[in-house]
C-alpha cells in the first residue's frame, strides 16, 4: 500500500487549535474520487483537500475539496490551507503569484508577508425576500426588526444569506434552531468596536455540523456586500469562531478590482498516510 504525505493545517489563525482545521493529502493523483470522498468522510472535518498536478498550464497545482458528504468546486479555508501546505512541501510558483486550479476554475493567491490571501471568485448579490427574512429570523431566534440589513451571497458553494445585527453582543448571543434552519446557510455580522477586529462574524449551516469556525467563502461574500454597500472600509479585519472558543481572523482588502481574503495558517500535524 503506497504511503502519501499528509498535513493538517489550522487556517485563519497563527495559534494552533484556534482556527479552522483542514486535512491535506499531498500527491493524491493515485486516488479516485470515491477514495477521496471516503477519506474525507473518515476525517470528519468540514473539508479535506487533495493536491494534484495541474491540468491547466497557468496553474501551479490542482486541488479537489471534499466535505464529509460531497465535493465542492471552491471553498475559502481549503484554498488558503492547501496553498500553505503546498508551499511548505516545497512547491514553487511559476510566476509572482500562485494560481490554484479547482472545480471553480483558476483562483489567484498572493503572499502578504507570511499571510496568504485569495482573490474571491465572482459572486452574485441579491435581495432577501420577506419570506426568507422571516425564516432566517425564526432560525436565529430573532424578531425581524433585529435584522438591520440582509443580502443573498451566492457563490458556487455554499450559498449564504448574510444578515447584519446591531452589535457584537447580539451576534455572540445567538442560539440558532438548526431544525428550523434546515438547508439554509446563514452568515451573521455586526460591527465590533472592541479593537481586536472591525466586525464579528458567525456562520451557521447544517452541512458543516452547525457552526463553521471560520469560513473564507462566507467572509468573501460578506466583504463584497459590506464594502459595496458602504458598511465597511476597503480594508478591515473580521473575527470569527469566538463563540466556539476559536480566535479566527480574516483580513479583507479590496483594491478596486479584487476582494482579497487573507489569513494566517499553521501546520499542526504532518506525516504519512496509508490509503
Amino acid at each position: 500500500m503506497p504511503l502519501l504525505a499528509f498535513s493538517q493545517v489550522d487556517v485563519f489563525t497563527a495559534r494552533p487549535g484556534y482556527g479552522n482545521p483542514l486535512a491535506v493529502v499531498h500527491g493524491a493523483a493515485s486516488l479516485d474520487g470515491t477514495q477521496m470522498q471516503h477519506f474525507a468522510n473518515w476525517t470528519n472535518l468540514s473539508e479535506t483537500s487533495f493536491l494534484l498536478p495541474p491540468d491547466s498550464p497557468e496553474a501551479d497545482y490542482k486541488v479537489r475539496i471534499f466535505t464529509p458528504k460531497s465535493e465542492l468546486p471552491f471553498a475559502g479555508h481549503p484554498t488558503l490551507g492547501s496553498c500553505h501546505a503546498w508551499l511548505a512541501a516545497g512547491g514553487t510558483p511559476k510566476g509572482d503569484g500562485i494560481v490554484q486550479e479547482c472545480g471553480a476554475g483558476l483562483v489567484r493567491i498572493r503572499c502578504d508577508g507570511t499571510r496568504l490571501a485569495f482573490a474571491a471568485p465572482d459572486a452574485v448579490q441579491g435581495k432577501v425576500s420577506p419570506v426568507l427574512k422571516a425564516r432566517v429570523a425564526a432560525a436565529l431566534g430573532l424578531a425581524e426588526m433585529d435584522i438591520l440589513a440582509a443580502c443573498q451571497l451566492s457563490y458556487l458553494a455554499p450559498s449564504w444569506t448574510g444578515v447584519m445585527l446591531k452589535d457584537r453582543a447580539a451576534v455572540l448571543g445567538l442560539k440558532p434552531n438548526f431544525m428550523v434552519m434546515g438547508e439554509l446557510e446563514i452568515g451573521v455580522v455586526a460591527p465590533s468596536p472592541d479593537g481586536n477586529a472591525d466586525f464579528e462574524v458567525r456562520g451557521f449551516a447544517n452541512d458543516v455540523g452547525g457552526e463553521d469556525p471560520v469560513s473564507g467563502s462566507l467572509n468573501a461574500g460578506l466583504a463584497r456586500w459590506l464594502i459595496t454597500d458602504g458598511f465597511a472600509q476597503a480594508r478591515y479585519v473580521a473575527a470569527q469562531g469566538t463563540a466556539l472558543g476559536r480566535d479566527g481572523r480574516v483580513f479583507v482588502d479590496y483594491d478596486g478590482r479584487d476582494f482579497w481574503i487573507g489569513g494566517d495558517s499553521t501546520e499542526v500535524i504532518s506525516g504519512t498516510l496509508a490509503l
